[in-house]
C-alpha cells in the first residue's frame, strides 16, 4: 500500500488568546491518499481551517506529527516549510491573498520566479488561459471583480504544478454564479495537475464533488463519508450531516 500523501498522528493544535491557551484541535489522526479529494467539513469554529493549515505546515502542532510526501512538517522551521510549500503545495484562500501592487500575471508568475524557473511568465500566462483570464493578466486585483480574483489565486495556486492542492472556502467570499465557476475550474486544475486535493468548505455541493468528507466539531474528527458522484450524497454509517 503506498504511503499517504499527508499524515496527522495525533496531531493538536493550542493557540494563546486573550484569555490564555485555547485548545483548536485534539489528537486528530487522519491520513490522506495520493490523488484524493478531501472535504473538511463542520460548524463554524470547529478547527476546519486550522486542520487545513496543519496539512500545509502554516500551523505546527503543539504535539503529534504531520508529515507531507515523507517529510516531517513538525520537525522543520520557518524557512525550511517555506521551501517545502514553494517546491510542493499550492495553497487558495478565501480572502485570495493576491498581490495588490502587482498585476495579474505578476501575482502568478512570482512563486514561479522564487522557484527558479526560467519560464516563469509563460507558464502564468498558460495558467490565466486555464481560468478564463488571459485577457487581463495585465489588470491589477483592483481592477478585477471577487471572482477574477479567486481566480488568479487558483491559477497562482496551481502554476506550479504542485503535488497538494490546499484550498480553505475558495467559494465562500463569491456568489452563487461565480463559485459554481470556481468549483469548477479547481477540480479542472486538480484534474490536469493530478493533484491531491483538501479542502474547507460550507458548500454541500462542493463537498460532495469529493472522494471524501471529513466532518469536526470541538477540534475533533467527528464522521467521514464517502461522495457518491452519482447523486451528490454521502455514504457511509457516520456520513456527515449538513455543512454548517
Amino acid at each position: 500500500m503506498n504511503a499517504p500523501v499527508i499524515s496527522l498522528k495525533d496531531a493538536s493544535l493550542s493557540l494563546m488568546g486573550n484569555a490564555g491557551m485555547v485548545d483548536i484541535l485534539h489528537a486528530v489522526t487522519l491520513d490522506v491518499a495520493d490523488g484524493e479529494t478531501l472535504a473538511l467539513v463542520g460548524p463554524s469554529g470547529s478547527g476546519k481551517s486550522s486542520l487545513l493549515m496543519l496539512m500545509g505546515g502554516l500551523e505546527q502542532a503543539s504535539s503529534g506529527k504531520v508529515t507531507a510526501l515523507g517529510h516531517d512538517l513538525t520537525a522543520m522551521d520557518e524557512d525550511q516549510l517555506a521551501r517545502f510549500r514553494r517546491d510542493n503545495m499550492g495553497v487558495v484562500f478565501q480572502s485570495f491573498h493576491l498581490i495588490p501592487t502587482m498585476t495579474a500575471i505578476e501575482n502568478v508568475a512570482t512563486p514561479l520566479e522564487l522557484a527558479g524557473a526560467r519560464d516563469a511568465f509563460d507558464r502564468a500566462r498558460a495558467e490565466l488561459e486555464a481560468v478564463g483570464l488571459g485577457a487581463r493578466a495585465d489588470h491589477y486585483p483592483s481592477q478585477m471583480s471577487g471572482g477574477e480574483q479567486q481566480r488568479v489565486a487558483l491559477a497562482r495556486a496551481s502554476a506550479p504544478r504542485p503535488r497538494i492542492l490546499l484550498a480553505d472556502e475558495p467559494t465562500g467570499n463569491l456568489d452563487a454564479t461565480n463559485g459554481q465557476a470556481i468549483m469548477d475550474m479547481l477540480f479542472d486544475l486538480r484534474d490536469r495537475h493530478g493533484a491531491t486535493l483538501s479542502m474547507v468548505t460550507h458548500a454541500l455541493e462542493l463537498a460532495a464533488r469529493c472522494s471524501r468528507i471529513v466532518r469536526l466539531r470541538d477540534g475533533r474528527l467527528e464522521a467521514e463519508a464517502k461522495a457518491d458522484p452519482g447523486s451528490g450524497a454521502t455514504t457511509a454509517a457516520t456520513a456527515p450531516r449538513a455543512a454548517e
